[in-house]
């Protein structure tokens, strides 16, 4: 009943917000977008029995020309980083095809990237990198993939060009999913053979989740290299994780094992 009542809620509210990005927001600034996703995240996350604890985040408004860069675990990811700092994300062609929310995604100014096509990274890059340049914040998964949510993929540095050509800030973020007492929580999970339809019905059964997000120190990017960037933000995210897990105890609350997608 728990997973009825919700996904009814959610449905409801995915409406309210594909009309708001088909009819509002072409009537907008994009501040004024911004202001209208962070709102959407939140109360979808409220939904959803989902709540915060942030660390390391910066007094006041995080500044333009920024990157964010975080690990990835769960279609979950966007929304919850949206209801902090609101972004453009870059993402794989996949996510336009998500039930319902790929629409929503679309909506909000996501750049989709098509991997089988050799040539879209540099489409991509140019169009972030102008976005940046302008004072815009974009924020991309370099594990390119999503795990469990234990330990951080190596990052691909590709696309941390745009911001290093923007001469901007690039701001890691570790995320983690928590259950009851604390500890790891896999139901958020996207991988391996979970779609994305086992993955949202597992969130709904969920009485509580915890979201912890960990920022980490921005990065200068003038005169840096990407390839060193990318390792950088890697470490400080692996950190944050490890030193998370160390704080909350070995335990798992664990759904069924995963390997990454």
């Amino acid at each position: 009943m728990l997973h009825v009542v919700r996904a009814g809620r959610v449905m409801l509210h995915v409406i309210q917000g594909l009309a708001t990005t088909a009819l509002v927001f072409p009537l907008l600034r994009m501040p004024e977008r911004y202001a209208l996703i962070r709102r959407w995240s939140r109360q979808l996350l409220r939904i959803l029995r989902v709540s915060t604890r942030i660390e390391g985040l910066p007094e006041g408004d995080l500044p333009g020309n920024l990157l964010i860069v975080a690990n990835h675990i769960s279609w979950l990811d966007i929304f919850v980083l949206h209801a902090v700092r609101p972004s453009r994300f870059i993402a794989k062609a996949e996510v336009r095809r998500w039930p319902v929310l790929g629409h929503l995604v679309a909506g909000c100014g996501t750049l989709f990237l098509d991997r089988g096509r050799r040539k879209d990274a540099h489409r991509i890059n140019e169009q972030a990198r102008s976005a940046l340049a302008a004072g815009d914040t974009i924020a991309i998964f370099p594990e390119g993939t999503t795990s469990d949510g234990r330990s951080v993929l190596p990052f691909r540095s590709s696309l941390l060009q745009p911001i290093v050509d923007a001469r901007g800030h690039l701001q890691p973020v570790a995320i983690r999913y928590l259950g009851p007492g604390g500890i790891h929580n896999d139901a958020p999970a996207y991988v391996g053979e979970t779609t994305f339809l086992d993955s949202f019905w597992r969130v709904l059964g969920e009485r509580r989740l915890v979201v912890e997000l960990t920022f980490g120190p921005q990065l200068a990017t003038h005169a840096r290299h990407r390839g060193e960037l990318s390792r950088q933000a890697e470490a400080i995210i692996r950190r944050a994780l490890e030193q998370s897990q160390r704080d909350s105890g070995p335990g798992i609350h664990d759904h069924r094992r995963v390997s990454p997608r």
